[in-house]
């Protein structure tokens, strides 16, 4: 029949499907102790806006000799530094945040960069995040506090139970008995020297180690 419509199967048909998104899976380990970075720097202003970074007088900065000042809790003008991509960056003794990641992983990022400096004091971090000075568990717990992943401080031995099972996205915390660092977006929060070639103790941010044998491996649940 003229202008009659043929019936078309629908069987078997299937809608085309989208490539996966790989998940981002931020580097816990590396060969180079290199923390060198000289590309673009930005600042997250008091009022969100997004600016150029522009370094302070030598007075003002961390320095490279003392592995920084003791400004700790206090120092809330530190700035909020931020990088393009999808690491975090080492400039001028301070851990710059990558813009591409999650608000939170940020906001840990600059919660370490307050208690840079500061020396190490065992149990320091644990009767409250505010402290003079810090252990490994203790600075691990004030940077995971800053990006509001941890209520109240934890030691090492609990850090081996915290959170979910294995390598995160973003943050990762190796612990066991005797001791815990954290890796963001790339760098180490860390009071042990173990790979940096600055040597010095206390909080600081220091390269990433050549492997993590030993610790017990924990990350915050979708980071």
């Amino acid at each position: 029949m003229a202008g009659a419509r043929v019936p078309t199967s629908t069987a078997g048909a299937t809608s085309p499907t989208r490539p996966a998104v790989p998940i981002h899976l931020s580097p816990v380990t590396s060969r180079s102790t290199r923390l060198a970075y000289h590309g673009p720097v930005y600042q997250r202003t008091a009022t969100g806006e997004i600016v150029p970074y522009v370094p302070p007088g030598l007075a003002g900065q961390v320095g490279i000799a003392t592995g920084g000042s003791p400004v700790g809790v206090a120092a809330a003008a530190k700035p909020q530094l931020l990088v393009p991509g999808s690491l975090a960056r080492y400039v001028n003794g301070l851990a710059a945040a990558p813009m591409s990641a999650p608000a939170a992983v940020q906001e840990v990022l600059w919660a370490g960069n307050q208690i840079i400096g500061l020396p190490y004091i065992y149990g320091g971090g644990h009767a409250s995040f505010e402290s003079p000075g810090y252990d490994c568990s203790g600075t691990v717990s004030f940077a995971l506090h800053g990006g509001s992943l941890l209520s109240t401080p934890e030691d090492s031995s609990e850090f081996e139970g915290w959170g979910s099972h294995g390598v995160g996205r973003w943050i990762t915390v190796f612990s066991n008995p005797g001791h815990a660092y954290m890796t963001v977006a790339g760098l180490r929060l860390d009071t042990s020297a173990a790979s940096d070639p600055s040597n010095q103790q206390g909080p600081r941010w220091r390269p990433l180690r050549p492997n993590n044998g030993g610790y017990t491996i924990r990350h915050p649940l979708g980071l």
